[in-house]
């Protein structure tokens, strides 16, 4: 696992770094998204996640679920597309694990792909992860995870 700024980046996930969300490959071919360490970080504690309906498509880099906070609103973007088949019904009643572990029991959202192979060959990952999150908390003035 890599470790930026404090933020826990595990290295064998799948990453839309300009949008701060991750991607899981599952053995099923399903694949679980959910918001990076370092996004939980910005967010603050996260006090609502609203993810779309079982059997609603998603387009890539399309809202798959909707999170607050105390200083902010916003989308979750999937980074690939697909049909949601389940969601994590537990955020809704203890959102705050997506701080507490958001690539764990703090993923939101599992997609059917509509095409992996081409949705996932412009996700970064593995040793490349470290340097293109590292790069982007700097360009923001990010000082790091707690």
């Amino acid at each position: 696992m890599a470790t930026v700024k404090g933020c826990n980046i595990p290295d064998d996930l799948y990453y839309n770094v300009e949008n701060n969300v991750w991607a899981r490959r599952e053995a099923d071919g399903t694949v679980t998204l959910g918001m990076t360490a370092y996004a939980a970080a910005l967010a603050g504690q996260i006090v609502s996640c609203t993810p779309k309906k079982v059997g609603r498509s998603v387009e890539q880099n399309k809202s798959a679920a909707t999170v607050e906070s105390g200083k902010w609103v916003g989308p979750v973007k999937a980074p690939v597309a697909g049909e949601v088949i389940a969601v994590n019904a537990a955020l809704a009643s203890t959102p705050a694990t997506i701080n507490a572990d958001p690539y764990g029991s703090g993923g939101m959202v599992r997609l059917k792909p509509a095409n992996w192979d081409a949705d996932s060959a412009g996700l970064v990952t593995g040793a490349a992860v470290a340097a293109a999150f590292e790069a982007k908390m700097n360009a923001e003035g990010f000082a790091g995870c707690a």
